[in-house]
């Protein structure tokens, strides 16, 4: 018997694939004593395995996780890429917002990746970009098909366990394929009539494509729900908001009819974009359920 240590790539009823810097895909199956230990081998857990003089493959331990997500089920991320497209499919703001908020609450590094740029409008991928890197994230600008667009993107995933995500169609199939063309990912064409991407991811995968460097892609999504989110708690994930909501004329001021509101006033005069401020409307009234009535107090009358 020979030990390796190594990275779970794919999991499919019960086998695994593992892979060992240096020496390849291992196919193992899960040893009875991590069932005992009610040990569930997930996609990205860094492993100990041991195979027989045939090359077949047993894990024997998994490492303490990092971190776990639950949708797509991985282990050990460092970090999330979302891959928008500026048109085809058009870019909708509140579906990226999603995708921030839902990685921020797990405490998770975002890139933005702005896809099929040579499609948008002069000076519309500028200021996407300058939106983005207003609210936190570390934003690039590709096009999928022009490998060149995508160096200062490959420099980003470097040493790094990436987890792609985003809207079907967008091209993130097509980033894989470039970053690592063994991966082979089908490329679906976008649907003429209603110009939204074809599923074609059906499973998470992570594949290889450097040194300690691995990139997963998930299937994508065109909508997403938010759980477990308060209303009140939502301006928390607009980081644009954080210097102007202290100087509301109401402590728990939302940001929506309230009279004297300093976000308000700072969307209007363009300080804040004011698409990230519909999409925080849209999203408070999704949490909320309910129409959006104005009974608060001033502070100096809160007892």
């Amino acid at each position: 018997m020979e030990q390796f240590k190594g990275k779970i790539t794919k999991g499919v009823g019960g086998n695994y694939e593992v892979h060992v810097e240096g020496h390849g895909i291992v196919l193992c199956r899960a040893k009875g004593i991590l069932r005992y230990r009610r040990m569930q081998p997930l996609i990205g857990d860094n492993v100990t395995i041991e195979t027989d003089d045939a090359g077949a493959g047993n894990i024997t331990d998994i490492m303490p996780r990092m971190n776990e997500l639950v949708r797509p089920a991985i282990a050990n991320v460092d970090q999330a890429l979302i891959v928008c497209a500026i048109r085809e499919p058009e870019f909708h703001p509140n579906l990226l917002d999603r995708f921030l908020i839902l990685m921020r609450r797990q405490n998770m590094p975002v890139l933005v990746c702005f896809n099929k740029t040579d499609l948008a409008e002069d000076g519309e991928a500028e200021r996407l970009c300058r939106i983005y890197r207003e609210c936190g994230a570390e934003v690039f600008v590709t096009q999928a098909s022009n490998p060149d667009s995508l160096a200062g993107l490959r420099n980003a995933l470097q040493g790094k366990t990436t987890v792609l995500a985003g809207p079907s169609g967008v091209g993130k199939s097509t980033i894989m394929n470039a970053m690592q063309p063994e991966a082979a990912m089908e490329v679906g064409e976008l649907s003429e009539k209603i110009k939204r991407g074809k599923q074609t991811t059906r499973h998470t995968q992570l594949f290889s494509i450097g040194p300690d460097t691995y990139l997963c892609d998930t299937p994508g999504f065109s909508s997403l729900y938010l759980a477990d989110i308060l209303p009140e708690e939502l301006a928390e994930y607009f980081p644009e908001y954080h210097d102007y909501a202290g100087q509301c004329r109401y402590p728990d001021c939302r940001h929506l009819q309230e009279p004297e509101c300093a976000v308000r006033d700072a969307v209007d005069s363009g300080v804040i974009p004011r698409e990230r401020y519909e999409s925080y409307k849209l999203l408070y009234e999704e949490l909320s359920g309910r129409r959006i009535i104005y009974s608060r107090k001033p502070k100096h009358e809160e007892g």
